[in-house]
């Protein structure tokens, strides 16, 4: 289930609203540009399904995104949870990479096809932890502060749309807001 809570940017454990109300989530987050849509989810994701074979199930709704939104590139961002040291090696990695607050010179557009990951929007002067689950389609406004948490152990396919090739690449504010703010496994401890 999606999930939205929303804290002061200077009080992390102070909680001014959790709620898992999908109508009430898109309100709030409507009243700064950011949009929360769902798409049908087509089938079980898993690591042997390749992204073009992905790409392949949603692709009506893609191109009515690329060409309603002038998105010319579209990719798959996914990992899958694996036995091994390397495994978790790769995972922290990518988790760590967006992790620091940061913005980008576009649009971030995101469809979970599978599991979930975590976007902090730092919108004022509030945080809003927003948890999305296969079936959410985020759009986050060009210039947002944000951070992305994908947890300790991600397992996750999501749908990336860009208008330019470097579209995802992020601009670090170099603060260190993101650490004191609960992450994905903090926000979904014990099941949403």
């Amino acid at each position: 289930m999606t999930l939205l809570q929303i804290m002061p940017d200077d009080a992390p454990h102070e909680v001014l609203l959790r709620t898992l109300d999908t109508a009430e989530i898109a309100r709030e987050l409507a009243a700064h540009q950011v949009t929360l849509r769902h798409w049908p989810l087509r089938a079980t994701v898993t690591p042997g399904l390749a992204d073009g074979a992905l790409l392949d199930l949603y692709r009506a709704e893609v191109a009515e995104l690329c060409a309603s939104e002038s998105m010319t590139v579209v990719d798959v961002a996914r990992l899958h949870v694996e036995p091994g040291e390397e495994w978790r090696r790769r995972a922290s990695r990518a988790r760590s990479a967006f992790l620091e607050e940061h913005r980008h010179a576009e649009d971030e557009v995101r469809f979970f096809a599978h599991g979930r990951g975590c976007f902090s929007l730092h919108l004022g002067d509030r945080v809003y932890a927003v948890v999305c689950e296969a079936g959410d389609l985020l759009s986050v406004p060009a210039g947002t502060r944000h951070w992305f948490d994908m947890g300790e152990r991600p397992d996750f396919a999501a749908i990336r749309f860009f208008r330019e090739e470097d579209g995802w690449v992020g601009d670090f504010t170099g603060t260190s807001i993101a650490a004191g703010f609960p992450g994905l496994d903090d926000l979904t401890e014990g099941g949403l």
